[in-house]
């Protein structure tokens, strides 16, 4: 039986182990958390962190490993990657790409070069105000080589940009952070594929940001209220980036964010976004990325097709909690047995101890609610969040209602 190793073990990797069982793999899954969720899907389970290279490459020699992948999961990709070019197995992405499209400052630079509407920056390793004439307050500050929004702040002045700025280099795995412009305006997540070279737009949406100054998503609508023309706009942006960082089959992520007129783009990355993104995108589009990132590491190439969308809106939504410790989940599977909403995802177990809020990975649970009927999209949900909680043993709502 051939056998694939999955990188990672969270709710994307479960869905990603069920496409492989599908093919006939045998699926084994490296994670540093016997835990995780994803633990409890694959056929094998081995205590590897997904970002251990030569413990993958150790494991992959060991029991004789057909493919190595992961799905959605932006740092674990270069792992992938690098273990998958030494060892001469299958991947969609080279070493030397996957390693500049991680890197926020290079990704900038070619931006620059390339035409493709962004925002000012520069770089530091420290504070140097010198490096920081001529950009436009408010600034935002984000680790050159993070993810999940961790370590982004909004700037007002040069004080909160020498604080912010050592907590994003204490993150950043190359102590360098990204000191950009701050573009007012509304915030879009864009899920693309490339295909032999030519990026189809799947699905866009507009994000909702909590209320603590951290950058945190706690949902979004789909479509986004966006014109034809910033639609175009959009889809010729992410053609030049295909094109600029030679990228031929590939999902796309995108943050942009619009003025009402144009749109800029934040950054990328070569994978579908994370958590539960590639459902957004087969709800939205009906083209499965988990489908196609396994045909990509089996040599196929995906066919993108007709762009269709189950429902006509789609509004997805992410709880957070308060400091304390969660005991149990209520409410879920009523709101879906009622219809309310379409799925949801429990992310944290019985125990968890939930200490803030800093990063979309802080989340502790999320549902999608779904219609053709805006009105009834936002009843949906209201009703949703009046009776979705997370409790701690005293029967107290943890739910951050008061940030979002």
């Amino acid at each position: 039986m051939k056998k694939a190793l999955v990188l990672a073990g969270g709710i994307a990797q479960v869905a990603l182990i069920e496409e492989l069982k599908r093919r006939g793999y045998r699926t084994l899954l490296a994670d540093m958390n016997p835990a995780c969720v994803a633990a409890k899907a694959c056929d094998e389970f081995h205590l590897v962190s997904a970002m251990d290279v030569e413990g993958i490459k150790a494991l992959v020699k060991e029991q004789k490993i057909d493919l190595v992948l992961t799905a959605c999961a932006d740092q674990i990709i270069l792992a992938e990657v690098e273990v998958c070019e030494a060892l001469g197995l299958p991947t969609y992405l080279d070493l030397e790409t996957a390693r500049l499209v991680s890197d926020k400052h290079y990704m900038k630079d070619v931006f620059m070069r390339s035409g493709i509407p962004t925002s000012h920056y520069t770089v530091l390793d420290r504070y140097e105000p010198e490096k920081l004439e001529g950009l436009r307050y408010p600034l935002v500050v984000k680790p050159v080589d993070a993810y999940s929004s961790r370590g982004v702040r909004k700037c007002a002045n040069p004080e909160e940009v020498r604080a912010y700025l050592e907590e994003a280099i204490q993150i950043s795995r190359s102590k360098t952070a990204v000191v950009e412009e701050f573009v007012e305006g509304e915030e879009l997540t864009v899920e693309a594929f490339v295909s032999r070279g030519k990026a189809v737009v799947l699905c866009i949406g507009s994000k909702h940001k909590l209320k603590n100054g951290r950058f945190v998503a706690y949902g979004s609508l789909y479509p986004a209220d966006i014109s034809p023309e910033l639609e175009r706009e959009i889809s010729e942006t992410t053609q030049k980036i295909a094109d600029a960082f030679h990228l031929e089959n590939t999902p796309i992520n995108m943050q942009m964010i619009s003025d009402g007129e144009h749109a800029y783009a934040l950054e990328f990355c070569a994978r579908s976004g994370g958590f539960v993104k590639y459902e957004i995108t087969k709800i939205m589009s009906g083209f499965d990325p988990i489908r196609a990132i396994v045909d990509l590491h089996e040599g196929i190439v995906p066919e993108v097709g007709e762009v269709k969308p189950e429902n006509r809106y789609l509004m997805t939504c992410y709880l957070y909690c308060s400091q304390g410790v969660m005991d149990r989940y209520e409410g879920f599977e009523e709101m879906k047995a009622q219809g309310v909403i379409s799925r949801y995802y429990l992310v944290r177990e019985k125990g968890h101890q939930f200490k803030g809020i800093n990063s979309n990975g802080d989340r502790a649970a999320g549902f999608f609610v779904q219609d053709d009927d805006y009105e009834k999209l936002l009843k949906k949900y209201d009703t949703a969040l009046a009776n979705l909680k997370v409790l701690d043993r005293d029967g107290n709502n943890l739910v951050r209602m008061d940030l979002m």
